[in-house]
């Protein structure tokens, strides 16, 4: 007698059935198809500083070409320690509190799933980067959502509070963030800092855009880490990239810098994850991060220009406008333009005017919520924010 043959119900996990592939890229896809300009995903089209380029290919020549220590190459873990202290005024540890990954993407998945255990909460703020909720749910972690609320993105401590309780292990914070280009004070950091400590959560904190700041008078705008605060240094993991300072979004190579438990806990699901990031690479890394502040004076004045090109542009075409205080991205409300939601709105800018931004719901966990706004982005060279400019003229004509 032959035994029937078990049948499962989907080769797909129920994980992977929880959220979709990313719309980020997606409309990067869409771009390319219909040769709209690109202010979707958040690379910028001009090219990387010389210099940092003929580091990477001299290490190459130099035969720098198979593994590095797992955790990150020596020279570029005591290069992002001397740039941590430098900056932030953090004593970092390259031999126990730091990990290099593949992209600050890895480094928050691998610090995810280090630290947080199923049936855990993680606490996200929305409108959030995409990647977020994924990580979460492939951590075996439930997401617990608060609202950021326009037109400055501000939280509701109380609402905040409530979320947390005995499950939260952990909230993430992308500050500056996107696609918000919010900015959080010192209030806010603390308060956050003390909700942590009451329930014993850990802070996952994205500092990619450390560095892509607006300072403008009569506000606080200065970046912070989570780690700087008293009683946070143990409890912080930060995750950190060369992509958007150094403007090499695809070398992907990233870091992790916490407590040596916890960095002893990222450093084993890393190496079974990705086992490392390109050696050659990090060679780069240790370079570009031993350059002086002038480098990062530069690169904050030429992000302000770009945003500065962008925003008037978007008014005059009609968008409403939420003025970025960090990062390279203005989201905007679309509700003028009377389509029924953001995807139909961002299926005609493409593929009738020739611009792609990303829709807004593709940023909340109930893409309602995001239904009339759309985000674009100006880490672009002039001559692309031009001809995204002269295409914009002609929106409210092709409606």
């Amino acid at each position: 007698m032959t035994t029937p043959a078990i049948t499962k119900s989907s080769r797909v996990s129920k994980k992977a059935g929880l959220f979709t592939e990313s719309v980020i890229r997606e409309m990067t896809r869409e771009a390319l198809k219909h040769g709209a300009v690109n202010l979707s995903q958040g690379f910028p089209d001009f090219a990387a500083p010389e210099d940092i380029k003929r580091v990477a290919m001299q290490a190459i020549a130099d035969d720098i070409n198979q593994y590095a220590i797992t955790w990150g190459a020596r020279d570029f873990r005591e290069a992002i320690a001397r740039k941590t202290k430098w900056y932030l005024g953090l004593d970092v540890d390259p031999e126990t509190e730091l990990t290099v990954t593949c992209g600050s993407t890895e480094g928050m998945i691998a610090a995810m799933m280090a630290t947080v255990d199923p049936g855990e909460e993680v606490v996200v703020f929305e409108p959030f980067y995409e990647n977020y909720a994924p990580d979460a749910i492939l951590s075996d972690a439930t997401p617990r959502y608060v609202p950021l609320r326009a037109p400055d993105w501000t939280f509701d401590r109380e609402e905040l509070r409530s979320v947390f309780n005995a499950k939260t292990r952990a909230i993430i914070l992308c500050n500056p963030n996107n696609p918000t280009g919010k900015v959080f004070t010192r209030s806010e950091m603390e308060f956050i800092a003390g909700l942590c400590q009451e329930f014993d959560a850990l802070c996952f904190t994205d500092e990619i855009y450390e560095h892509i700041l607006y300072p403008r008078e009569g506000a606080e705008i200065a970046h912070i880490s989570m780690a700087q605060l008293p009683g946070m240094r143990e409890r912080t993991v930060i995750v950190n990239s060369m992509s958007k300072t150094y403007s090499v979004t695809g070398w992907r190579v990233g870091y992790c810098i916490a407590s040596p438990d916890i960095t002893s806990a990222i450093r084993k699901v890393h190496d079974f994850l990705t086992v490392g990031a390109a050696a050659p690479l990090q060679s780069a890394g240790a370079y570009a991060l031993s350059l002086p502040g002038e480098y990062y004076d530069r690169l904050q004045a030429d992000y302000r220009a770009r945003r500065d090109l962008l925003l008037p542009v978007l008014e005059k075409a009609g968008f409403g406008t939420f003025r970025p205080d960090g990062a390279y991205y203005i989201m905007t409300d679309i509700r003028a333009f009377g389509f029924a939601n953001d995807i139909e709105f961002t299926k005609h800018l493409i593929r009738e005017v020739g611009v792609a931004c990303v829709p807004g719901s593709s940023f909340y966990s109930v893409p309602e919520r995001g239904a009339q706004e759309v985000r674009f982005c100006f880490c672009k060279k002039d001559e692309t924010l031009q001809l995204a400019a002269q295409r914009l003229e002609e929106l409210k004509s092709k409606l």
